[in-house]
């Protein structure tokens, strides 16, 4: 049992180093790409995320006891740091300090309404594939 739970501990953090890495080089790619008025990298990773989260939860289920170490690596490690709750709150609070509140109410929604629209998505691609 302690075994088990240092090897989804260390999955976890190998997952969690990929997510960091790809969160870090998306948001650069997009800042140089689109500019900095808007957090187009933060919308993106966690509207990727909403999407992949869903889809690999349906997808994980049944595979017996690997998908607790799939679990562990794909949606705990690489996603937990891909996406970014923290960043999406700081952010709105960046605006709501410049004054621009109204963009801060429209980022929210759109995250919000697309992450979970995407997660639902996610879970019926996942469902309606027969990946064995």
């Amino acid at each position: 049992m302690v075994a088990q739970w240092w090897q989804q501990l260390l999955l976890v953090a190998m997952g969690g180093a990929l997510g960091a890495v790809g969160r870090f080089w998306l948001g650069g790619v997009l800042l140089r790409q689109l500019g900095s008025g808007f957090p187009w990298g933060t919308l993106t990773v966690n509207l990727v995320g909403s999407f992949a989260a869903g889809f690999i939860a349906i997808w994980l289920e049944g595979r017996g006891p690997s998908a607790l170490y799939w679990r562990a690596f794909l949606i705990v490690g690489v996603l937990g740091a891909l996406t970014t709750y923290s960043a999406l709150m700081l952010e709105c609070l960046l605006y709501a300090r410049s004054q621009r509140s109204g963009l801060m109410f429209g980022y929210l929604t759109i995250t919000l309404v697309a992450g979970l629209a995407l997660v639902w998505l996610g879970a019926r691609v996942a469902s309606g594939l027969k990946i064995t």
